[in-house]
């Protein structure tokens, strides 16, 4: 759903030129700091070095010190939830609103996700590497470049704007989003009071593509379980008893095929989907954005952006069987699988995990046994995009980018995204962010488009500045 905003011609004030014109000289800084930033592989599964995701935090939070903004600066930790065990360490700095001026808080993590094989990758993955106008890197563009963004365009304020800066500003930098942000709530209850705010930028997004920026307003959810499922009591020979009993392999890819139709739409019942409005995207960029195979067809109906923000999707993650290289002639009596399911906007992801398992059992051949296991649900996000909030940034998006900015839904899922609405519900979420269609986040060769995020922090310092001339009651 395409906005209205026109960027026809700038409407950039004098004043916000020279702030344009701070942040173009600043990038280069802003570049080396991402570069340090990416360097340091802090990963928050435990398996990995902590000491790492700690030098993250300690170096987050110098950048946050050195803008000379903040009134405070912290490395804090939260429990995870009500035990005595504590999350990953984030970085929250403060600064008061002046003169009735309104309070925004800036979103973005540190942690990164686990490099993979580094053999995929065509430079090390801790090692920022310039190359065809892209910056490659873990991290670099999920979501190192999001705490950079705020570090350039608030460097760029604090520069032009001087002693008239009277905008309130919180960050708030993650260091567990991809470890499923497992202290994240009670962090938010834990410093309410340093992080209530009248509007919130989430810079972990995406844009519609390198030159097009995004809004998003609304994300699916998201219900992620093991699945075990048990044929047998024990392992038998297969040329034996193969073909009078069914071993697990057999009933898992059975059941498993019954949850999408003919044609690879999800098919169960009781999960739903959203009807809403969306640009279009075709099959020729939708092949050259995932690398769909020549002859491998799509799957799912009708138009594809529609497919992929407003209806469910199950993948299968992970499979516990024994490996090709392992092989015998044995019927498995036991198949463990990690479903991941999408869940469309507006329905909550325990109703779509429920859904799901009333239909595996219903469907369960040869009368298998399953056990569900490990369950993780994340609600979506669905917001009504008005406000003064959204259409301030809308506006400083068709001036940052010089391109109309479009609504965007995305396929993926933000589940802290509903605490940050449950604990702040008169706040305004503004979820941006600085990746296009070719970042790759997650996936060996992760990229940053560089005049993506020059666009991104262009934006961002345009809206601080224009909240900072906003009176807070407005």
């Amino acid at each position: 759903m395409t906005s209205t905003s026109s960027p026809s011609a700038s409407s950039a004030s004098p004043a916000e030129d020279a702030l344009l014109e701070a942040v173009s000289l600043g990038i280069p800084s802003a570049l080396s700091d991402l570069g340090a930033l990416v360097r340091i592989p802090g990963i928050a599964w435990p398996s990995f070095d902590q000491t790492q995701l700690e030098r993250s935090a300690e170096a987050v939070a110098e950048l946050a010190r050195e803008t000379g903004v903040f009134d405070e600066v912290r490395v804090l930790r939260a429990h995870v939830d009500d035990t005595e065990e504590l999350g990953q360490p984030a970085v929250l700095a403060t600064r008061a609103a002046r003169n009735g001026r309104p309070t925004i808080l800036l979103y973005a993590h540190h942690d990164v996700q686990p490099p993979g094989d580094d053999a995929l990758w065509q430079t090390p993955p801790f090692e920022p590497t310039v190359r065809d106008g892209r910056l490659y890197g873990r991290g670099a563009a999920d979501d190192k470049a999001g705490i950079m963004a705020h570090i350039a365009a608030l460097r760029a304020v604090a520069e032009v704007i001087g002693d008239d800066f009277d905008l309130g500003v919180a960050l708030f930098i993650e260091g567990e989003e991809e470890y499923g942000s497992r202290s994240f709530a009670r962090f938010l209850r834990d410093n309410a009071d340093s992080l209530r705010a009248d509007a919130i930028v989430v810079a972990d997004s995406g844009n519609l593509d390198s030159h097009t920026p995004g809004l998003t307003v609304s994300l699916r959810g998201n219900a992620r379980f093991t699945l075990t499922v048990r044929t047998l009591a024990h392992a038998s020979h297969s040329g034996m008893f193969g073909g009078a009993v069914p071993d697990a392999m057999m009933a898992a890819v059975t059941l498993l095929a019954t949850l999408w139709d003919a044609d690879g739409a999800v098919a169960v019942e009781g999960m739903t989907q959203r009807d809403a409005a969306t640009p279009p995207y075709d099959e020729q960029t939708l092949r050259a954005e995932t690398g769909l195979l020549d002859g491998v067809s799509p799957i799912g109906r009708d138009d594809i952006y529609g497919r992929i923000w407003n209806r469910p999707a199950i993948t299968l993650i992970g499979i516990d069987a024994t490996s090709v290289d392992a092989a015998s002639n044995t019927l498995l009596p036991e198949v463990r699988v990690v479903l991941s399911a999408r869940v469309a906007p507006g329905q909550s992801s325990a109703e779509a995990y429920a859904a799901l398992e009333r239909h595996l059992r219903a469907h369960a051949p040869f009368g298998a046994q399953l056990t569900f296991s490990d369950v993780d649900l994340g609600d979506g996000f669905l917001v009504d995009p008005s406000g003064w909030a959204l259409e301030l940034t809308r506006d400083a998006m068709a001036d940052g980018y010089g391109v109309a900015p479009v609504d965007l839904g995305i396929g993926g899922s933000i589940p802290f995204i509903a605490d940050l609405v449950r604990e702040f519900p008169h706040a305004q979420i503004l979820v941006t962010g600085v990746e296009d269609p070719h970042s790759r986040a997650h996936s060996p060769n992760e990229s940053l488009h560089l005049d993506t995020f020059r666009n991104a922090v262009r934006t961002e310092a345009l809206l601080l500045a224009r909240m900072n001339a906003r009176s807070g009651a407005d």
